[in-house]
């Protein structure tokens, strides 16, 4: 799995991004309505398979299988309507987040791709219910996650990767270290760099 796994809210924003360095991307789309939702996607997944990137498309399950993506990532509350026998059968791969001991048991009996922890750190982008997991967490995940690959996201940045590897994470999502950067481009560039 990708150790630098980046996450943005716009197809626009994936395009300015993608070239530089990153090769597991996922489209996380809140509040559109469904034509631009299969605009955005779609555009995605070209532009994903011309520079050798992995979409991973966000809740939207149903329109990544009509538009023949091969990965989503599912929420906790995704996950109670999501079909998971119709995206094994089109060979669609999943990720899925978790909070706490049952969300990660939960998630794990559905055999994912990988499955999220997070927040790590504060986060500033969006309210959460959980409080910040810390290093001592995300250690104790990858000891019940086992062979499935474990993504850490929430506060991170290039500086507490480290850290967040050495703790046992096999991924590090980002959002607001890039979005919010003077530079986005440059602070890509910085993490892919540090993930490589």
């Amino acid at each position: 799995m990708q150790r630098f796994y980046l996450i943005v809210g716009h197809v626009g924003r994936l395009e300015l991004l993608v070239p530089q360095g990153a090769k597991l991307v996922q489209l996380r789309i809140k509040d559109a309505p469904e034509p631009e939702l299969r605009r955005q996607i779609a555009r995605a997944r070209d532009f994903c398979a011309v520079h050798d990137a992995q979409l991973v498309v966000n809740d939207h399950w149903e329109i990544a299988l009509d538009l023949n993506c091969n990965f989503v990532h599912l929420g906790q509350e995704d996950m109670a309507e999501a079909d998971f026998a119709a995206l094994r059968r089109a060979g669609v791969r999943y990720g899925l987040s978790t909070h706490d001991e049952a969300e990660l048991e939960r998630a794990l009996s559905q055999d994912p791709a990988y499955v999220a922890l997070g927040p790590v750190y504060p986060t500033l982008l969006k309210q959460m219910k959980w409080a910040p997991q810390g290093l001592d967490r995300v250690s104790r995940w990858k000891a019940l996650a086992g062979a499935t690959p474990l993504v850490a996201i929430g506060g991170l940045t290039p500086d507490r990767l480290p850290g967040v590897f050495a703790a046992g994470a096999d991924s590090a999502a980002v959002v607001t270290d890039i979005q919010q950067a003077e530079d986005p481009e440059a602070r890509c560039r910085q993490w892919a760099k540090a993930c490589a």
